[in-house]
């Protein structure tokens, strides 16, 4: 295997992102990862010779994650105070990191990012709302890459937006994204049951699973991190249905089953796409769309899409309705959800 040519400065690409999204503290911490990175040999070996595209991989944000996971272990010392805000010496934390924690780092970096976001359902239900002023009709939901199944509790989520209240107003788990343009429709949304799929569902029961979930959350976001804890505890109360299988032979399965009529039929997924080989994703979408061409508008179909470009450029909000067919970019948005530019 020879050294992938890309994978060489990815982390200072990730940093500059991290901090035009604002978060300088990640940014910070992978700078110093690049410039040190030889002092984990296992790991830069990791990197230097990852198979596929380390951006769609995630690379950085898996580093970041491995790194964030060591200091909330309190290990090292130093990586541990420079967490806890007490120096900035982020050079000499990371290179003590690295010295002292190659084989864990190596080790976390092989398993896919989990990120999880609730905070992504803002568009999610945004978009369903937006079919059900179309269809006026009860929903259930098909998630790819369902990771812990937290956006399958979307419904038990309050929200404010663009000033529009919706979801379960008490909820613990509120999110206000900031909010361009018009606001969504008024239109309740109804969920009547809600399945997902993961190769390698994560368990909230379990510590280490809700450990790993809160090392993916940027270590400056201490907001974030406290919405993902309470969606967390939501999801303990309500466990998540989700099957241990592949996004398209499950998908096969669900779209084959028969549909009551007097209900929407919504197939979702958010920053799942890249991780799936060209030919899964063609026969994914190739999936939904014979689907499509199966509904009526008694037992009508939406496909939720809330994914980066092809180019990485931007993240963008789509929803495909049948029978009609009609695509609509609805809105582009901040990969974690901070903010929604709704065009719909």
């Amino acid at each position: 295997m020879t050294d992938n040519l890309a994978a060489r400065g990815e982390f200072t690409r990730q940093a500059d992102i991290a901090r035009a999204l604002g978060s300088p503290f990640v940014a910070s911490v992978l700078e110093a990862g690049e410039r040190h990175i030889r002092r984990a040999p296992r790991t830069a070996a990791l990197i230097e010779t990852w198979p596929g595209d380390p951006s769609a991989a995630a690379l950085a944000m898996r580093f970041n994650a491995a790194i964030h996971a060591l200091a909330r272990r309190g290990r090292p010392l130093r990586l541990e105070t420079l967490y806890k805000r007490q120096h900035d010496d982020f050079d000499g934390a990371i290179g003590a990191a690295l010295d002292a924690e190659d084989d864990f780092i190596a080790h976390w970096m092989r398993q896919p990012t989990q990120t999880n976001e609730v905070n992504r359902a803002a568009a999610i239900l945004s978009a369903l709302m937006v079919a059900n002023e179309r269809f006026g009709l009860p929903f259930e939901l098909l998630e790819l890459g369902s990771s812990a199944g937290l956006n399958l509790n979307l419904a038990r989520y309050g929200y404010d937006l663009g000033g529009v209240p919706a979801g379960t107003l008490g909820s613990t788990v509120q999110i206000a994204p900031t909010w361009h343009g018009a606001p969504p429709p008024e239109a309740a949304v109804d969920v009547l049951a809600a399945l997902g799929v993961d190769l390698h569902p994560l368990d909230v029961a379990d510590e280490a699973t809700r450990d790993r979930l809160l090392s993916f959350v940027f270590a400056d976001q201490p907001a974030r991190a406290e919405r993902l804890q309470n969606a967390i505890a939501l999801a303990q109360r309500h466990p998540p249905r989700i099957a241990r299988a592949d996004a398209v032979s499950w998908l096969a399965e669900q779209l084959a089953l028969p549909q009551d009529a007097g209900r929407c039929r919504a197939v979702f997924h958010s920053m799942v796409l890249q991780y799936l080989s060209d030919d899964d994703r063609k026969a994914a979408t190739d999936l939904i769309a014979a689907a499509g061409a199966r509904a009526t508008p008694k037992r009508p179909l939406a496909w939720v899409s809330f994914e980066w470009t092809a180019n990485r450029s931007e993240v963008q909000l789509w929803l495909t309705c049948w029978p009609s067919g009609e695509a609509r970019h609805l809105a582009t948005c901040h990969p974690y959800g901070a903010w929604i530019d709704w065009h719909g």
